[in-house]
């Protein structure tokens, strides 16, 4: 008998932090907000500790660039199952698209989980060269990150002309979150997008492949924090053959409309209420005579996948530069067209006071979290 006390009363005295956070937990939404927070900044605590001496364990072994695909899958399984959170994947396929351009939507810190469940094998983080010299640098070296100097408009550049070099030359894919900087409203939406990594496809001449997240606002903001299913859609590569700077606008047009429409379709309807403050509003389409693949004369795609949804582009029209002739849009779409340019415009005063976004993430939260994926051998 006193055996089974001594056993049984350290048992009761553990569980009773946990009996006291569920209590907490149920008592109110508020409760439950920062008990399941803590919950999940405890597994992301647990699963980096744990990473440091898995990825010099993978470095010795030759694997460094499956470490973050390790460490994210583990993220996953742990997290997921702790927060109950579970994620639909469609078009999954078109994740094994190599090289390729990753552009997903960025809501809040809560898309680490989703990242983990769609992190590709054999893939790497790239993020700005000062976090080399933070206690996170030694396991960003070790497991193969790639560092962009983003100090100022002239290197962020020079960084992302080298980036483009690398992808060009080691056949490596980038995962980017093209907004810059998180957005999280009830209405969805996206915020206008940075130029950098549709630059980098076309120097690389690498497809883009758009990830759309679903909104979760009903199950995560600021006091919320529920649990529930959460939809991401994969969308087929778009393909960069034959681009060139010109027609970086064109191509962040039709992506971004393929993106916010596919958002729009798989999020929990809301009333509608209008956009968002500080959203960009949907970009016209072109006619849809030409809305379709680029062809230049003479080029020849070797594109990795066949399901590619390109840009249609005529070098003999005078507005190549966007994909379709001022004189072809009728009056009303110049208009919308017009209207929603002015709007991303003014939504996007920032840039001019911060050059280096237009070349990527802005934010300090945000620079990890740009992710390069390397093709299997």
């Amino acid at each position: 008998m006193s055996f089974l006390t001594s056993f049984l009363k350290p048992v009761a005295y553990l569980s009773l932090p946990v009996l006291l956070l569920r209590s907490v937990a149920a008592s109110s939404a508020i409760g439950r907000y920062y008990v399941r927070l803590g919950m999940y900044l405890t597994c992301l605590t647990a699963v980096a500790s744990w990473g440091a001496f898995i990825a010099a364990a993978m470095t010795i072994a030759g694997k460094r660039y499956d470490v973050n695909w390790v460490i994210a899958r583990t993220f996953y399984h742990l997290a997921g199952r702790v927060m109950d959170i579970k994620i639909e994947v469609e078009g999954e396929e078109h994740m094994q698209t190599r090289p390729a351009v990753f552009l997903c939507n960025h809501q809040s810190f809560l898309d680490i989980l989703f990242v983990a469940r769609m992190f590709p094998k054999r893939a790497s983080i790239m993020a700005k060269s000062s976090i080399q010299y933070t206690p996170l640098g030694p396991f960003m070296v070790m497991s193969g990150a790639v560092f962009i100097d983003r100090g100022n408009n002239t290197r962020a550049v020079k960084s992302l002309e080298a980036a483009g070099e690398f992808i060009k030359q080691a056949r490596v894919g980038l995962w980017v979150y093209p907004e810059g900087t998180r957005h999280s409203a009830e209405v969805p939406d996206l915020l206008p997008f940075k130029k950098g990594a549709f630059h980098v496809a076309i120097q690389a001449g690498i497809p883009i492949v758009p990830i759309v997240t679903e909104n979760y606002w009903r199950l995560y903001r600021h006091g919320v924090f529920e649990k529930g299913t959460v939809k991401i859609r994969v969308l087929p590569p778009v393909s960069t053959e034959g681009l060139t700077a010109n027609d970086v606008p064109a191509l962040i047009e039709r992506v971004r409309n393929q993106m916010l429409d596919t958002l729009r379709e798989i999020s929990v309807k809301v009333p509608s209420g209008g956009a968002p403050a500080g959203a960009a509003p949907r970009v016209a389409s072109l006619p849809k005579e030409l809305d379709a693949p680029v062809v230049r004369s003479g080029s020849h795609s070797d594109s990795p996948s066949s399901s590619f949804s390109p840009i249609q582009r005529n070098d003999s029209t005078p507005g190549a530069g966007t994909g379709v002739g001022a004189g072809d849009l009728s009056p009303n779409l110049s208009e919308a067209r017009s209207e929603s340019r002015a709007s991303i415009s003014s939504s996007s005063t920032s840039d001019n006071q911060s050059r280096p976004s237009e070349n990527g993430t802005e934010t300090e939260e945000d620079e990890g979290m740009v992710l390069v994926g390397r093709p299997a051998a």
